[in-house]
């Protein structure tokens, strides 16, 4: 097991690189890349990079000049032999041959498409433009990037018994909660934190952790490379960023309207059992779900990513009902800002209701809550959301209105078309 405090203390290379593999990225942007892939080649699309926690002063914290050498480092990377050997004959959720010889041909030629940085005041404005299934591949390494170049700017002042006197701490905090949640007998929980990571050290401890303290009730992570590495189930479906660009690309209300039920559509082609997983709140939950067709009821399950989590699994259920289906026999994954509290809770309402599942994120990849002074460590809530299709701004609302994105008068458009009536703003913590 790495020592992280007398790594990050004794490294004096030109670049530590934060991203080294193709591969440390979520299992989900695999998926939904080999699908752009195959029916969306032709389409443009523009990701922005967005610092919602506007009181973290990124470009005060960190150089342009780290982000560019990280960046660049990036655009070299190739897929390993073995890594496309990985992917190829694998098993994913229980299906061999997931990725299909075309797409593999393609991604094995793969390379990083460009990048724009600019300094805008105490922040970066990072876009990312090109073909939608190029562009999409920085979501997560220019996340894992920030996150990590902010934490390396703090722990940079720090002497080498302050950092591990840190990480002690912030290891004994993560085991505590993983204590508690020994005491849940039917837990099921995966690592959904690659994106807002303290470092990929962190994460990867974290996950050894999880491995040892939790046993099968650890289900995997969505961190490609560190499935491959530890021999875990790479666990993901679907995001947010397949509704956004298909409803851009829709040229009327009717078209807006039946967007993202289009996605799902091309994803039950696509993929089947498990992988088929409702994302619901991008325009809303429960109008997404009244209108939602007879079939979808027959998915294997939601996840639940915004708003309050209790009335969003109240919903589903009583979706599953309306529509003939057995909840029992239903998963529900709870995804969004979750910390062991919410855990615990969540698990003692739903348990045997539904069956549960956990994607937990940044609390568990990147707690360094009051660990540092002036609380530096503190995770904030830093996104890369497509901002645009063939030149159309997208627009996403969710279940809850702090998360929403886009020009004022297309949100007002898409509330209207969706039919989206009050809702309760929560606070985003990551």
């Amino acid at each position: 097991m790495t020592d992280i405090a007398t790594r990050v203390h004794d490294h004096n290379w030109r670049i530590d690189p934060i991203v080294r593999s193709l591969l440390d990225t979520d299992f989900y942007k695999l998926l939904m890349l080999q699908t752009v892939f195959r029916r969306h080649r032709d389409v443009t699309v523009e990701f922005s990079l967005i610092n919602r926690s506007t009181h973290v002063p990124l470009a005060a914290l960190v150089a342009e000049e780290d982000i560019r050498a990280q960046l660049d480092h990036i655009r070299g990377l190739r897929l390993s032999r073995g890594e496309s050997t990985w992917l190829r004959g694998n098993t994913f959720y229980g299906k061999r041959w997931m990725f299909g010889p075309a797409f593999m041909a393609w991604f094995d030629a793969f390379e990083m498409p460009e990048y724009r940085l600019d300094r805008v005041g105490d922040q970066y404005h990072l876009t990312f433009e090109g073909s939608w299934p190029e562009a999409m591949m920085w979501e997560i390494p220019a996340l894992a990037v920030l996150m990590e170049l902010r934490s390396r700017a703090v722990i940079h002042e720090m002497k080498k018994f302050e950092l591990q006197v840190l990480y002690a701490r912030a290891m004994t905090r993560l085991w505590e909660k993983i204590e508690r949640l020994q005491k849940l007998p039917d837990l099921r929980i995966s690592d959904f934190g690659t994106r807002r990571r303290h470092s990929f050290l962190w994460q990867d401890w974290a996950v050894q952790a999880m491995i040892e303290g939790l046993g099968d009730r650890f289900a995997g992570t969505s961190n490609c490379s560190i499935a491959m590495r530890r021999d875990l189930e790479a666990i993901g479906t679907n995001a947010h960023e397949l509704p956004m660009v298909y409803a851009a690309l829709a040229d009327d209300d009717a078209g807006l309207l039946e967007a993202p039920y289009k996605v799902l559509e091309n994803w039950h082609d696509d993929y089947d059992g498990n992988l088929r997983i409702i994302l619901p709140d991008t325009y809303g939950t429960k109008g997404f779900l009244e209108r939602a067709p007879d079939w979808l009821a027959s998915w294997t399950g939601i996840r639940i990513d915004s708003g309050v989590p209790e009335e969003g699994a109240e919903t589903a259920i009583a979706w599953w009902e309306s529509r003939g289906q057995n909840p029992r026999e239903k998963l529900v994954i709870f995804s969004d800002g979750l910390d062991v509290d919410r855990i615990e809770a969540l698990y003692a309402r739903f348990h045997k209701r539904v069956k549960l599942s956990f994607g937990w994120g940044t609390l568990l990849t990147n707690d360094f809550r009051g660990l540092a002074p002036d609380d530096a460590l503190a995770p904030f809530s830093l996104v890369c959301k497509a901002v645009s299709a063939n030149g159309r701004p997208t627009v996403k609302l969710s279940d809850n209105p702090a998360k929403a994105l886009g020009p004022a008068d297309q949100v007002a458009r898409y509330k209207r078309v969706f039919d989206v009536g009050a809702q309760k703003v929560e606070p985003v913590l990551v």
